[in-house]
């Protein structure tokens, strides 16, 4: 059996932005997802994900970072301050349902959503426990690399060649426990046969091994 709330996220002298929380039983995390340009809460791909997850006993959120009219500027869908600024108020909102009870909080991230989820991971210090960026530009969130503390987890397919070196230049900048890990054969969008569901299970492994545990002990 899984909970399902519907979210109304207020950000503070900004819109009101709809989300999706689901909780199975026995969770042990929630994990809010930030997506890419272009995309929403309605993404196909994190949706399929975020189902892989809650099989993991995984709670889940996703919402939209923007509202219908502010996504038709082009601007906003790079504008990564600003979306970390409301992935970090969802994530208040988020802890502060009953539902969650006190989960531990991870962010998974896809194309710029991953860079809005490093900075507000940044932001967030210890309160994240884990960060999976799918296809991410991590570059966008250069200034607040050094400063993640959470464990960072960047997943990249094999045929996205300058994506691939946007990664491995944005992981030597972190400080914090750190991996990439290139799926052979996938392209940007990771629509090739099984390339998703090699996704879902790094992201799964990845959550299982440090949201319980902690930025503080994973890096010890």
């Amino acid at each position: 059996m899984s909970e399902y709330v519907r979210l109304a996220i207020r950000i503070p002298g900004g819109p009101v932005l709809e989300g999706t929380l689901v909780r199975p039983d026995r969770a042990f995390g929630v994990v809010l997802f930030a997506h890419g340009s272009g995309s929403s809460r309605l993404s196909p791909r994190n949706i399929w994900v975020a189902e892989r997850l809650r099989d993991s006993r995984l709670a889940t959120v996703l919402f939209d970072l923007l509202t219908p009219a502010e996504a038709e500027d082009r601007a906003n869908v790079f504008d990564i301050g600003r979306l970390a600024e409301r992935l970090i108020a969802a994530t208040g909102r988020v802890r502060d349902l009953d539902e969650c009870g006190g989960l531990p909080v991870g962010y998974f991230g896809a194309s710029t959503g991953a860079a809005a989820a490093l900075c507000a991971a940044a932001a967030g210090g210890d309160t994240v426990r884990a960060v999976v960026s799918r296809g991410g530009r991590p570059d966008l969130a250069s200034d607040c690399l050094p400063t993640v503390v959470a464990p960072t987890l960047l997943i990249v397919g094999g045929a996205d060649g300058p994506v691939i070196d946007l990664n491995q230049e944005a992981k030597a900048r972190l400080t914090c426990p750190a991996e990439i890990r290139i799926v052979p054969g996938a392209g940007h969008l990771f629509e090739e046969p099984g390339a998703l569901a090699t996704v879902a299970w790094l992201a799964a492994t990845w959550f299982q091994r440090f949201l319980p545990e902690g930025p503080e002990v994973a890096g010890r």
